[in-house]
């Protein structure tokens, strides 16, 4: 029940007793309220208040161009975009990321990541092909729920550019046929498979406002009184005596959960801050079969997904296509698409990163920038690389995780890890010790054990947790 009281009935002179306002978010199930229902389910002590963000470049971008440009190597193999000097003395970044050249103190890169995948084979490098065949965010979604208890935001949001703008026609690749996978539930069930925004989903439908013409006047005139009583118990402190899930019920009716993923939301100052539609015209690209897919809304995509952990949402997938380059020229798998391309991922994660920062959620989320794979040291006859499973990027940031590091190193030639080699079972570890309290986790009875032993037993990343 939603309590409007006219104003010509109330005791207080904007027409709203106390009384009114802790009655809002009645559950209409007799005693039971929406403050008690947000009490019941608040988020159970083995989950953190903590989220990941997971940008997934799709394709495979090259490691040599993006972290580990090995400019002594022989000029078939060094980085053909050069180098840029980092502000950590003596390491340097592909020359097309400037801006997080100026930052490494902020994130740590892994020079000793390796994928081990050398296909276009998302949920295989994203499950780690743990027993349920499950990605990490299926996995997020299984033990802590589907929804926020608190916010009623899914747990689990993938993010594709059509997020932010519906009306896009990207046409269809061997990216769109795996996407699929990058967050597929495996044997966990579709039911924790990610909310896509842009899907069509029939959460997607619930969130939008569907009415028949003759009712607009009186939901108007509702959304009205709403706006007025947001104003009354800003001003009047009406709010102030209330219980702390007695206010959220109060958010969740008056403000609901669509306008998180409204950018519109933002200061004209954040969009631009994050804006990178100014790196290539998206038609130039998609005219090509492997970069059909391939978009300039990176920037905006990590805005949306900063307002959707900001909100409550535990894992958010990003996925930006177009990284499977395998020559430099006129052909559909061009790398001369690779510097625009790279530096719109710079600019992307700089501002997502510095944001984080700025809003004092440095410590609650975790970034993760990564692909499927990396790609072949030597350029091949065409001018590109090739698959390449032995390297990949991968760049991490937040959630207490220690930062300013370069962890490990390649080879001479940027083929191998020189020492201790990390894989995705050890990201899967660093992600779910990210999230739950592996103590408390253990004692709960009504998860499959095999999920408690796989949150137990895959290994971590020891230098960021260390």
């Amino acid at each position: 029940m939603l309590t409007i009281t006219d104003v010509r009935s109330t005791k207080t002179c904007d027409g709203y007793s106390r009384r009114d306002f802790i009655r809002i978010g009645g559950a209409g199930l007799g005693s039971l309220t929406l403050p008690s229902l947000l009490a019941a389910n608040e988020q159970p002590g083995f989950v953190k208040d903590r989220a990941v963000v997971l940008l997934f470049l799709q394709g495979g971008p090259s490691h040599i161009e993006f972290f580990d440009p090995k400019m002594t190597a022989p000029p078939e193999i060094r980085s053909i975009t050069g180098e840029i000097q980092t502000r950590t003395p003596g390491i340097t970044f592909g020359s097309t990321f400037p801006q997080l050249a100026g930052m490494t103190d902020k994130f740590t890169i892994l020079r000793s990541y390796q994928s081990r995948n050398s296909g276009h084979t998302y949920q295989d490098v994203v499950s780690a092909k743990n027993p349920f065949k499950a990605t990490m965010s299926s996995i997020y979604s299984r033990i802590s729920g589907t929804n926020n208890p608190v916010t009623g935001l899914p747990s689990n949001v993938l993010l594709k550019p059509e997020a932010i703008r519906p009306e896009l026609k990207l046409g269809s690749n061997f990216e769109t046929n795996a996407l699929p996978g990058l967050t597929s539930p495996g044997s966990l069930g579709q039911n924790y498979m990610a909310f896509d925004p842009a899907g069509g989903s029939e959460l997607k439908d619930n969130l939008e406002l569907k009415i028949p013409a003759s009712r607009f006047t009186d939901r108007r005139s509702l959304l009205s009184r709403l706006d007025h009583i947001r104003r009354f118990a800003d001003t009047s402190g009406l709010l102030e005596g209330a219980s702390k899930f007695q206010q959220q019920a109060f958010d969740v009716i008056a403000q609901g959960v669509a306008d998180a993923f409204d950018l519109g939301q933002e200061s004209p100052e954040t969009l631009t801050a994050y804006d990178t539609t100014g790196y290539f015209n998206m038609r130039d690209l998609n005219r090509h079969g492997d970069l059909r897919r391939t978009s300039n809304l990176l920037g905006h995509q990590m805005l949306l997904a900063r307002r959707l952990v900001e909100r409550g949402c535990g894992f958010v997938t990003v996925s930006d296509c177009g990284w499977d380059h395998h020559a430099n020229g006129n052909s559909p798998k061009n790398m001369t698409a690779f510097p625009a391309m790279s530096r719109q991922v710079d600019h992307a994660v700089a501002a997502f990163i510095q944001d984080l920062f700025n809003r004092g959620l440095e410590d609650k989320v975790l970034l993760i920038v990564t692909g499927e794979m990396g790609r072949t040291p030597r350029i091949n006859k065409n001018g590109g690389r090739d698959h390449w499973g032995n390297l990949t990027s991968l760049l991490m940031a937040g959630a207490g995780i220690k930062p300013g590091q370069v962890i490990g190193q390649s080879d001479r030639q940027a083929g191998e890890p020189l020492g201790t080699a990390y894989e995705p079972k050890h990201l899967l570890g660093t992600v779910l010790r990210t999230f739950f309290d592996i103590g408390e986790l253990r004692l709960q009875s009504q998860f499959p054990a095999d999920l408690i032993r796989l949150a137990e037993e895959t290994p971590v990343i020891d230098p960021l947790i260390s």
